[in-house]
């Protein structure tokens, strides 16, 4: 893709915004944004989003704003690039912005909030400003603006780049496909969750959260094992987790990465693993053998066979348990081959996928050849 240059003729509206935590209930009865933002934020509100009263809908004259669902949305069919939206007095939040109707890339973030753990529980599409995309973006069209992501439209080639690092997935994209484009995604690090499932559904227990206020050993429970009560499924925006036989499970196919199940399992056992052809251990028990033997049937038990054969070195043991290191397992299949109780899995990648990575390799480096 060639340079986005800004040509008046070829602009459309964009509203740099993708949540619902400004759309508070308290502005229902007020007739215009304006109004909305002085009549002021209640807690948990994002006070950089849109207030969804839809000043800017009244103000097209083309019926190009909609808004649904506390939201607006934009209808580049019908919007002619005129810029009315986006003229001065019409968003008090300043959200509508007139970019390249041929841009590709979008970051639907306007917030200001310094925070990372704000932002988060705020709205779930909020940009932490952790600066990944603008690393990692070749020709430098990616910039940290009051503590949001913002993209230079002259400067961008639509390489995707920025969507792919981009730790809480936001970043959108027309022309790829965000579930195939990545590079890490979430792993749960256990594969026997139903004892503990079965336990806390007899004790009444309904949430994972809740779950931590039980003592394990008083059920003789593995002290890391998954709940299995499903927190991680409620947050994940993408349809990517489901509880399996006691045990929450992550779709690699559907996985982005963008670490919301992560922050969100009271245990800590998901972490973010490469989106490759690799092995990965489900365990993360620091018990003994004889313990760990006692309260789970599939954890590993650091027996070592799977470390004293692998041909590559990449296996280690830490705190009881077999480690991978995923720069250099080759994928051989030695480690599940030799292990006893068949824990090792391995994380595959489907053909589609590594068609993309590679496609998207070839881009970004003749990208920095060319810069």
């Amino acid at each position: 893709m060639d340079n986005l240059e800004n040509s008046p003729s070829e602009l459309v509206a964009f509203v740099a915004c993708n949540g619902h935590a400004a759309a508070s209930a308290g502005f229902a009865a007020c007739k215009s944004c304006a109004e909305a933002v002085q009549t002021g934020f209640r807690r948990g509100d994002c006070k950089s989003g849109c207030v969804g009263i839809g000043s800017c809908v009244s103000a097209c004259s083309k019926g190009a704003l909609k808004l649904q669902d506390g939201r607006i949305t934009v209808d580049r069919d019908l919007c002619n690039g005129c810029g009315d939206c986006a003229a001065a007095g019409v968003c008090p939040q300043h959200l509508i912005k007139m970019i390249p109707r041929k841009a590709t890339n979008f970051i639907p973030c306007s917030s200001s909030e310094e925070d990372e753990e704000t932002v988060r529980n705020t709205c779930g599409y909020g940009c932490i400003a952790c600066g990944e995309c603008e690393r990692a973006c070749p020709v430098g069209a990616v910039h940290i603006v009051n503590n949001h992501a913002v993209i230079d439209y002259s400067k961008c080639v639509g390489c995707t780049a920025c969507m792919v690092k981009c730790k809480k997935k936001i970043i959108q994209d027309t022309l790829h496909d965000l579930a195939k484009l990545k590079d890490k995604v979430a792993f749960v690090r256990c594969s026997g969750g139903s004892r503990a499932q079965a336990a806390y559904k007899e004790l009444g227990v309904k949430d994972c959260h809740e779950a931590m206020k039980v003592d394990p050993k008083e059920h003789n429970l593995c002290y890391t094992s998954c709940c299995g009560l499903g927190s991680c499924t409620q947050v994940c925006r993408f349809g990517a987790i489901s509880v399996v036989d006691g045990t929450a499970y992550v779709d690699p196919e559907k996985c982005v990465g963008c670490r919301d199940c992560v922050r969100e399992c009271p245990k800590k056992i998901i972490s973010i693993v490469p989106y490759k052809g690799i092995k990965q251990v489900p365990c993360s028990s620091t018990a003994d053998y004889y313990d760990k033997t006692q309260v789970c049937d599939s954890g590993c038990t650091a027996c070592r066979d799977c470390a004293d054969n692998c041909p590559n070195g990449a296996i280690y043991m830490k705190e009881m348990h077999a480690e991978i290191d995923p720069n250099a397992c080759v994928n051989c299949k030695v480690c599940q081959y030799v292990c006893g109780r068949n824990v090792i899995r391995e994380m595959k990648v489907s053909a589609a996928a590594e068609l993309q990575r590679a496609a998207l390799e070839r881009v970004q480096a003749k990208t920095g050849e060319e810069n």
